[in-house]
């Protein structure tokens, strides 16, 4: 009996707390999430919370995960921003190519239109040369800079030999060396990983689904509008 009404009044207070403070007894710092050493740089306008995902295009994790990535993204409140880190810390799976491609294609407008259609094009359709179809394994060689040009200029109409130059040219050498060092900065072992405003690291291992992952940022979103003094943004409308 004393069991039962202990558990009883542990659930009416948790009841009354409000929902701020019960996502605070929730989700715990080193538990579902890290607070990183030193906050890395952020590159969206004041008044905005950047939402992260450090990704490849080269991983299946990060393949696997990007219907429940575009999910998050929608669901964000109003002053969050999703942006993407492309890694490139496993050059056996051609990431430093994908990630040069990645932000040549930022800088010509085109990488948030073709996004989902490169994996696709890799990880289901085959049409991007990674994967052997013969024995499932990667292709030798791993493809090139050339391969990604062929298939912007197919998906996205931009001119291959422009693209391979752009991607060759010192503005993203120096973005490829800023994604690297925030990667560095994030302490990212793995991909697909997240971070919140450049301060804080979501340990998805720890959280068992995706849901909780979104449940996770939109509390750490959150928590960093009340550091920064930041209002409450009006609710998103229903889609």
């Amino acid at each position: 009996m004393r069991n039962r009404l202990r558990a009883a009044f542990a659930l009416l207070f948790s009841l009354l707390l409000p929902l701020a403070a019960q996502a605070q007894l929730r989700w715990q710092e080193g538990q579902h999430y890290k607070l990183l050493p030193q906050p890395a740089p952020t590159s969206v306008p004041a008044g905005k919370i950047e939402v992260t995902e450090v990704f490849s295009y080269g991983c299946i994790y990060c393949y696997r995960a990007k219907d429940a990535i575009g999910q998050l993204a929608a669901e964000l409140p109003a002053d969050a921003v999703m942006t993407y880190v492309h890694a490139s810390f496993n050059p056996s799976e051609a990431w430093p190519m994908f990630q040069r491609a990645f932000y040549a294609a930022q800088a010509l407008g085109v990488a948030a239109t073709t996004h989902e259609q490169m994996f696709v094009s890799i990880w289901e359709t085959g049409e991007f040369p990674l994967l052997d179809p013969k024995n499932g394994g990667l292709n030798r060689p791993l493809p090139t800079l050339e391969d990604a040009a062929a298939f912007y200029q197919k998906y996205a109409a931009v001119n291959a030999a422009r693209f391979v130059e752009l991607a060759k040219s010192p503005p993203i050498d120096d973005a490829v060396k800023r994604a690297d060092r925030l990667v560095e900065a994030y302490r990212i072992s793995g991909t697909p990983s997240l971070v919140v405003n450049g301060r804080y690291l979501v340990m998805n291992e720890n959280l068992g689904s995706w849901t909780n992952v979104r449940e996770v940022i939109k509390f750490l979103v959150a928590q960093e509008r009340r550091r920064l003094g930041l209002p409450t943004p009006p609710a998103r409308a229903a889609r």
